[in-house]
């Protein structure tokens, strides 16, 4: 295993974690932690296919990464309750 594996496994952790807790109605998708979870883990992604030039891949988590940091940003200037 390479070190880029790793990293793209904990990118895919960081992602899957945020969404298996919404999910399972533990986290709140309109919260800093959900947010900043897929922007994390959507930015590791995408660097690395940036890297492979993987474009597909790139377009994808390139995307999720553009929207997550919208969801911070907005939260940031209207925060929501940080309720579970």
């Amino acid at each position: 295993m390479h070190v880029v594996d790793v990293f793209e496994i904990v990118g895919a952790l960081t992602i899957l974690i945020a969404f298996a807790a919404a999910q399972a109605g533990r986290l709140r998708q309109r919260t800093l932690t959900y947010q900043l979870l897929n922007f994390l883990g959507s930015t590791l992604l995408a660097a690395i296919a940036l890297q492979q030039q993987s474009w597909g891949f790139l377009l994808l988590e390139g995307s999720w990464a553009v929207i997550s940091l919208i969801g911070l940003l907005t939260l940031r200037r209207k925060p929501e309750p940080q309720h579970v």
